[in-house]
Formats: structure tokens, sequence, C-alpha cells
């Protein structure tokens, strides 16, 4: 009898470890997510529902390579620091597979380099800093939105047809702004060599002082004004700028204006006429935009943001290099990422090889108060492919991996 029983034990231990990689098979991927989710909610609260609406599709169509995929966010109060701190608490103590988010610029470009240090990878969802992809890119970082370089150039065209002479700019002082304003005065005075900048302002981030930045731009009787502001910094300035004046009989060219996080707080205070780049959610007659708008409304019943479009895009950019990969080693993700494709509510991206941009575009209108309500009028998607330097200039601008 007793050897039987211990005939029996060593025929379950056996079964149990030969059980074992179906077990794990069954198990999650976990996609780590880092973001300023107190400080930017604007933008980041749409976005986390678009994530959670794409981890529904994923896994309602089995997963990734036969995994569910799970998401784990934390929040770096938009603090460089804290972002690097909450990325290394994911990977040591949540032991996640893959890594994305952030937001603002300079947490993007801690994140990132964390990422180099580590040898991890990690998706940028939305900083727009092209120092995370050139200056400061590295092999295990990648891009998902168009960048100030990118959206510089889209708008730049429209502001050259306006042949104005004079130009102020107004800025948030850090990485972003900074970034936004080089592109823009590069590209502008390429197009347009007569071209002067008459002022700039630079106001802390989240720190404006209306009144007196709008005062020191009129000062300097500019034709036209190039505005990077956004969020509650974008609501103070075009107040102020109403009450004084400051737009009237002056052209405005403004990145992200036209999103719906910045422009619906705006509401009988919107602008007219501005050129601006943003997400005309509810005249987008797509295929693919009318299933993600359906869906997301299905779910959440609220319309979509930008910040929506952004969230729900790299979770599936993540799904489908995973998928590509078979598997969530880093350096298997990394190759899989090189040129992968991904449908996304804009259409098809791709993620380069030469630098790890995604090629999604941006939408470029004018704004429109129409009935105490800011829209976009006149719009027209862009692709990002057709406004991202050649091979040769990446070259020049982007470390060898």
């Amino acid at each position: 009898m007793k050897m039987l029983r211990t005939m029996l034990y060593t025929a379950g231990f056996a079964m149990t470890c030969a059980l074992l990689p179906a077990a794990n098979a069954q198990g999650v991927i976990k996609i780590g997510e880092v973001n300023s989710y107190k400080a930017q909610p604007a933008f980041l609260e749409p976005y986390k529902k678009g994530m959670e609406l794409a981890v529904d599709e994923v896994n309602a169509a089995g997963g990734v390579n036969g995994k569910k995929i799970e998401l784990i966010t934390r929040d770096d109060n938009a603090n460089p620091g804290d972002a690097v701190r909450v990325a290394e608490e994911l990977i040591s103590r949540e032991q996640i597979d893959v890594l994305m988010g952030t937001f603002l610029s300079n947490t993007g470009l801690a994140v990132a380099d964390f990422a180099k240090q580590k040898k991890f990878f990690f998706l940028a969802a939305e900083p727009l800093t092209d120092k995370i992809i050139w200056g400061g890119g590295n092999k295990y970082t990648y891009r998902l939105r168009p960048g100030t370089y990118m959206q510089a150039a889209m708008l730049v065209p429209e502001a050259a047809k306006l042949k104005k002479k004079r130009w102020a700019l107004v800025y948030p002082n850090y990485e972003y702004g900074q970034s936004a304003v080089a592109a823009f005065k590069q590209l502008l005075k390429a197009a347009q060599p007569d071209v002067e900048f008459v002022a700039e302002q630079a106001p802390p981030l989240g720190k404006l002082d209306a009144g007196s930045v709008v005062q020191a731009l009129a000062d300097s009787k500019p034709d036209a004004i190039f505005n990077v502001l956004f969020g509650a910094d974008l609501s103070k300035f075009v107040r102020e700028g109403n009450t004084r004046g400051l737009f009237q009989g002056r052209e405005v060219v403004s990145v992200l204006t036209g999103e719906p996080e910045y422009l619906d707080p705006l509401k009988e205070e919107a602008p007219n006429g501005w050129i601006v780049t943003g997400y005309p959610w509810n005249g987008i007659q797509t295929p693919e935009h009318k299933a993600f708008l359906a869906a997301y409304q299905g779910k959440f019943k609220d319309y979509p943001r930008l910040g929506s479009v952004v969230g729900y895009s790299a979770v599936k950019s993540i799904a489908a290099g995973l998928k590509k990969a078979g598997s969530s080693d880093t350096e298997k993700l990394v190759a899989a990422f090189k040129g992968l494709q991904v449908d996304t509510p804009f259409g098809k991206i791709t993620y380069r090889a030469q630098d790890n941009q995604s090629t999604m575009g941006a939408f470029v209108g004018k704004t429109k108060n129409d009935g105490s309500k800011g829209v976009m009028v006149d719009y027209v998607y862009l692709d990002g492919a057709r406004y991202l330097p050649s091979d040769a200039e990446v070259a020049k601008l982007r470390a060898p991996d």
C-alpha cells in the first residue's frame, strides 16, 4: 500500500508539472501604463476610456497569442521623477510585459531614457516632443501621435497662404512648447523668407498670467499669432484675448485647439476662424471611424475626444505588436514594431523603421463658434507619412540604435 501511494503521488506530481505550461499559457499579458491623470484630466479621462474599449475588444476576440491583456495604470503626478519611479514599480513589482503612456513631453522623455537604460519596450502614446524619436531617440521607444514637427508642417502651408509678415508666438515654457515653436519658425521661414517673429511669450505651464501675456502680444503689433497653449492656459488666453480685442483683425494659427478636450470648455468664447489641428469627431464619415464611434458611444454613452482615439490606438498598437512578435520579449517586440501596420479610427498607420514614429496624421481646419459651441469646419485629414523628414534627414537627427 505504501508503494502504491508513492506511485500515485509521483504520477500526480508528474501530471501537475505537465499541466503547468498550459496553465501559464492561460495567463495574462500585463500592459503597464504611466500618465498624468490628475494633472491633465480633460485629455486623459477620455484616453483611459479609449484604452478600456480597446482592451475589451482585444480580449473579446480571444486576446493576443492565446492570452488576455490586462491594463495596470499609475499616475505620474506630471513629474518626470515620479514617472520613472512608477515605471520602475510597474516592472519590478507588477512584473508588466510592456510599458506605455505619458502625456507631457518632459515625463515622456524621462520614461524613454528609463526604457533605454532598462532595455524595456516603451510606447509613448501622447508626448509631442520630437526629441523622443530623433535627438533623444532609442531603439526601445516608439511614438504614436504626430509630434511637433509633423503638426507644424501641417499648419505652415496654411500659415504661409495668409501672407502675414509679423508673427507673435505664445507657448508653454517647457519641452513641448519650445519644440513646437522651433519647428514652426524653421518651416515658416523656409516657406516665407521675409517673415519676422516680433514677440515671444512663454509662460510656465499651468501658470499663465493672461493679462500681461495678452498685453505684451498686443504691444508688439503682430499681423498674426502662433499659439501653442492648451488646457486651462488656453481658456485664460482666449478669454483675455477676447476681452482686450487681441484677435480682432489678426489671424491665429494654433496647435491642438481643435481638439474637443480644449475647444468644448471655451463654449461661447470659442474663437472664429483660427487655423487649428484637432478632431471633428461628429463629422468623420470613414467606415473605421464610424465603427469606433458607435462602439465608444455604446460603451460610455458619451462622445469621444482625441484622447479617446489615442488611448484606443495605443492599446491596439501594443496588441498588434505582440501578435506579430509572438511574444512579449522586448527584443522581439522592438523588431516587430519596425514597419508594424495597425488599424486605427483614423485608418491604417505604420510605425517607421527609421525613427520609430507612427504615420498617424491629424485633422487641420478652422474653428467656428456655432451657437455658443466651438466646432471645427473646413477640415481635412492629413496623412502623417507626408509630413515626416526624409530618411537622409532622419539619419542626421537620430543617433544610430
